[in-house]
């Protein structure tokens, strides 16, 4: 009877040589006779033990990890097809400390399966909530998303119940399903992670989501660097429609729900739901003006849902254990579960699953380790390079979209990125505002033209003496404000908020420079 043996075939792993461990690990069971079967699974999240290699053994499966090629011949010797003692033993991998205290909904079966097995996805619970949803009527399925208090999880925080409604109650000949899979934001992978991991949960969520408002055609408008989550999902949609979970007939229903992946234009502004729309459609992608909304006016002129992976793939769990299931999880507004990415400066960068309400802190000193570096944590990033930065003084707010908000903080996709205490923040704000002018998509003049001239006044406060450095400031505030008021989506927006939080907890980094050069 063969063995397995799991190897991530996640894009993280494979960069850190899952690939090549895969390969010598199969070679090194050939010779020496060994019936081992190779199962390329998703990341577990654990991407400072990655290539995170895990046999599946009597007692359960046992993780050694991070398992280069070279480690491979020394695993056989340590009889690790059994579960053997070897340097490199991590134990059994569902008592991992970081694993045990999470809260997987979402991820629950990502590393788990082989993404690309319809039957391992349907022995782990997969297609129970679309079998419950088949037998509901399309009101009584959105009233549950809406019980659930499933909020879109790519950043605006939008209850999804209502735009859903507001698709479902539009009145027309054909209606579509767009998920918004162009994650763009620094220190986010989780829509990847999902993807790469458990493809077919995406396809029921979306599924589901056409049954709800009375679409049939959906898309998964894919990021263009994702080119693993693009093999996996195009296997997927051909198992899922071969086995009826697509098509003219869902499972019998009578009910049609077609899906395809369409690779995305390579610019950030597509990110934004009516720019993608455009996209979509074959054209530049540009903001549109709302109203209308794209629930009522949206791909092709047709009630379209745009949601993004994370908000789709959380949808069969809400079917298939209840509403109130779901709920149960999470504090205030903020319901269920949120996937956090931990990025940058930190000992132990990966993926958290928890409910909402757990601080900043207990992720970053708690399941992070600290900075990667040992130095003092000085600032922290979250919702991406339009997110505003924290300062170590602010790591016990909890991790809620109103609590975030309430400290002039956004949570927006969940990802978070530490800096050390050798950041140069003038230099962090300088970027963001500049990453403005480059991604602008050139539609409206205050983040078209007041990103360039936000980069140019930054330049010349640096540059600067301390009373031409208070005057670009106060032209750089009003200037962010501008651009605050003014700007037509939340890229103009949105990219003052960085800045201005660097100027507040940071001002001592605008003057370094000029007053080092003074000196």
């Amino acid at each position: 009877m063969s063995i397995t043996v799991y190897v991530p075939g996640d894009a993280g792993a494979l960069s850190l040589g899952a690939d090549a461990t895969a390969e010598v690990l199969a070679a090194e069971a050939a010779r020496r006779g060994a019936d081992v079967r190779i199962v390329r699974n998703g990341s577990r999240g654990l991407y400072w033990l990655e290539p995170m290699v895990e046999v599946a053994t009597e007692a359960g499966r046992v993780a050694y990890g991070p398992v280069q090629a070279d480690d491979v011949a020394g695993l056989f010797d340590a009889d690790f097809l059994s579960g053997g003692v070897h340097a490199l033993a991590l134990g059994p991998t569902e008592e991992l400390d970081w694993l045990k205290s999470q809260q997987r909904l979402t991820f629950a079966r990502v590393g788990v399966i082989d993404p690309r097995s319809l039957d391992d996805y349907r022995a782990h619970g997969g297609f129970k909530g679309l079998e419950k949803a088949l037998a509901m009527k399309p009101a009584d399925i959105v009233q549950a998303v809406a019980d659930s208090g499933l909020r879109g999880r790519g950043g605006a925080a939008f209850p999804t119940g209502i735009k859903w409604k507001t698709c479902l109650q539009a009145q027309a000949t054909q209606k579509y399903i767009v998920c918004n899979a162009d994650e763009g934001d620094s220190g986010t992978y989780s829509d990847r992670m999902l993807m790469e991991g458990d493809p077919f949960q995406l396809i029921e969520g979306m599924v589901i989501a056409g049954l709800a408002v009375g679409a049939t055609q959906g898309y998964i408008y894919l990021r263009a660097e994702y080119p693993h989550a693009q093999r996996i999902l195009e296997v997927a949609l051909s198992a899922a429609t071969a086995d009826g979970w697509l098509g003219d007939d869902v499972r019998g229903s009578g009910k049609a729900f077609h899906l395809e992946v369409r690779m995305a234009a390579g610019a950030y502004i597509c990110g934004e739901e009516t720019s993608l729309l455009d996209s979509l459609e074959g054209k530049r992608g540009q903001v549109r003006f709302k109203p209308p909304l794209p629930a009522i006016e949206g791909l092709f002129g047709k009630p379209t849902v745009i949601n993004n992976v994370i908000t789709l793939a959380s949808v069969p769990v809400v079917l298939a254990e209840g509403a109130d299931f779901y709920k149960d999880y999470g504090m205030g507004r903020s319901r269920g579960t949120l996937p956090i990415q931990l990025a940058g400066n930190v000992k132990r960068p990966g993926l958290v699953e928890r409910a909402f309400g757990l601080s900043l802190r207990e992720l970053i000193e708690g399941y992070g380790g600290g900075t990667a570096s040992g130095r003092p944590l000085r600032a922290v990033q979250i919702g991406g390079p339009l997110g505003a930065y924290l300062t170590a003084d602010q790591l016990d707010v909890e991790l809620d979209y109103e609590a975030i908000a309430g400290i002039g903080g956004m949570l927006g996709h969940g990802g978070i990125v530490v800096f050390d205490d050798t950041v140069d923040m003038a230099a962090q704000a300088r970027y963001a505002m500049e990453f403005c002018a480059i991604e602008s998509c050139g539609k409206c003049t205050p983040c078209r033209i007041g990103s360039t001239r936000g980069v140019e006044v930054i330049d010349r406060m640096l540059a600067g003496n301390a009373a031409e450095r208070q005057r670009n400031e106060a032209l750089l505030r009003d200037l962010c404000q501008t651009m605050i008021d003014g700007s037509l989506c939340a890229l103009g927006g949105l990219a003052p908020y960085p800045v201005l939080s660097a100027l507040d907890h940071f001002s001592e980094d605008f003057a370094k420079v000029a007053d080092k050069a003074a000196s």
